[in-house]
């Protein structure tokens, strides 16, 4: 999950917030205090799957990460689902993006043992809510890690946070958490798994190459709603940006198609292969030649973007055939004032000014958040025993900001392409395995995108079979469409066996 810019304005939007911050003084603020020490809280528990018990252990805790001289640099909060009796089980390690989210997203909503009711598509509502088992976890094929970064859930960074706020040194953070908790848990010949949402999948790409660099084997990645390359995000660059429309159209379709403003509309997969076809051809070709395009060929490219969108053909033409999905949200139901979520597509909530360029929230955040931020707070507390003072910190935004902002530079480029890094780890190491999920309705990392992205991975051919994929009815948040949700779990099911290879 993103801060409110970034959520508005998608991966871009983040490199455009850390160089807003980088351009002005750093906020002064004074040192945090030493966290205190809060000792691990062990549980022990039991859940039913297929009818057969299966006992685990809950710890949640924090790891120290240190420096070249040994001195404490951050504590880092975790919780680890454990199966009893089993050792050398496979080990998952996951984390949501932001960059600047805790993991509070994928801990009560995707493959914990328990998870947090939320409705399908609309407002939630106020608490109390309801935190019950998860029939879909998957501790009966993997140990889970859940890995709050620097400065998020109960961790905190000791002494000055900017150094941890970066690509680079967010992978090599998490590297030596993951060195510390297979040493400090005898886990280094279990099988290992990275499974990052979001910027948590520019995160694994880094983090596997490194990882691997450093001795630690990983058997696969799960990459979930995915961002590798932020140059094809970027929808402000005369020229350059037209890559970013051109990907975002099939979403913008996807999405239309869900609230019914297609007309005549077959099933979304013949629709968004449609979108698909007409993106990549048509659409691009009249992109590309600027101002050169035939006033015929723009007449007919509006008004297949027109039907494809549900927007308006004028509306397009002046748009020059080119719609940001920030303004599409707002657009769709501008009649009614409504706008629709860019986390999630399905998701609608009114607005204060319909006529704005940028939607003023979320409407996903108004469906979901307080829900995921209730339950995690009330979960670790009680259920966890989990005994602290601190608050729970879902995101640190407002830290990274204070400190000039994330630093995106990656091997000397501003708007980094780790799927360089993923590649290769995946010729490094050619028994890696990678999952790659996306939703229909995501505007924060659309499908399309990924496509894009994996198709042009410079992998030898041989290796391509290595990679598999999903897509699904939902959001950015696959896990929270009930459907959805079964389908991703059965597959990752799958996945895991083939991954594993019979280990």
């Amino acid at each position: 999950m993103k801060n409110s810019l970034t959520k508005r304005f998608g991966a871009f939007g983040a490199i455009a917030l850390a160089i807003a911050c980088a351009a002005v003084a750093p906020l002064a603020r004074a040192a945090d205090p030493p966290p205190p020490d809060v000792p691990d809280a062990v549980t022990h528990h039991t859940i039913t799957l297929g009818g057969k018990p299966l006992a685990y252990t809950a710890r949640a805790g924090t790891i120290t990460l240190r420096g070249p001289d040994e001195a404490p640099t951050a504590k880092i909060f975790y919780t680890a689902y454990t199966v009893d009796g089993a050792p050398n089980r496979p080990v998952t390690f996951l984390y949501n993006g932001g960059p600047g989210s805790s993991s509070l997203w994928l801990h009560m909503g995707s493959f914990a043992p328990v998870r947090v009711v939320t409705s399908n598509g609309t407002m939630t509502g106020p608490p109390p809510y309801q935190v019950v088992p998860n029939d879909k976890t998957l501790l009966d094929k993997t140990d889970l890690v859940f890995i709050d970064m620097p400065n998020t859930g109960f961790g905190r960074i000791l002494g000055n946070p900017k150094p941890f706020f970066g690509l680079d040194a967010d992978a090599a953070a998490f590297s030596q958490f993951i060195e510390r908790y297979v040493t400090n848990f005898g886990r280094w010949n279990s099988p290992k798994f990275l499974y990052g949402e979001s910027y948590g999948t520019t995160r694994s790409a880094a983090l596997a190459s490194l990882l691997e660099q450093n001795g630690i084997g990983i058997n696969g990645v799960v990459l979930q709603s995915v961002i590798l390359n932020f140059g094809l995000d970027d929808l402000t660059t005369a020229g350059g940006g037209d890559w970013g429309f051109m990907l975002y159209l099939p979403t913008e379709a996807a999405v239309a198609w869900y609230h019914d403003a297609v007309p005549n509309k077959p099933s979304l997969a013949d629709w968004v292969a449609q979108a698909k076809a007409f993106a990549n051809g048509e659409y691009s070709d009249a992109l590309s030649k600027g101002a050169n395009v035939p006033a015929s060929e723009f007449k007919d490219v509006a008004a297949k973007v027109a039907r494809f969108t549900g927007l308006p053909q004028d509306y397009v033409e002046k748009s020059n055939l080119r719609v940001p999905y920030y303004k599409f949200e707002g657009k769709l139901f501008q009649n009614r004032g409504e706008i629709v979520g860019r986390l999630d597509g399905r998701f609608k909530t009114g607005t204060l000014d319909r006529y704005s360029d940028f939607p003023y929230w979320d409407p996903t955040d108004a469906g979901i958040d307080s829900a995921f931020t209730s339950s995690i707070n009330n979960y670790l507390r009680t259920d966890l025993a989990y005994q602290t003072p601190l608050l729970y910190k879902v995101g640190t935004y407002d830290v990274i900001g204070a400190t000039g902002g994330w630093d995106f530079k990656h091997n000397g480029i501003t708007q980094p392409d780790v799927s360089q890094d993923l590649a290769g780890a995946m010729i490094y190491n050619p028994n890696l395995k990678v999952f790659v999920a996306n939703g229909y309705y995501d505007f924060a990392t659309p499908f399309y995108e990924t496509v894009f992205t994996m198709d042009h991975l410079p992998i030898p051919q041989s290796l391509r079979s290595n990679i598999s994929y999903g897509f699904y009815p939902s959001g950015h948040m696959i896990y929270i469409e009930p459907a959805a949700y079964a389908q991703l779990h059965d597959d990752l099911e799958r996945w895991y066996d083939t991954a594993l290879g019979g280990r």
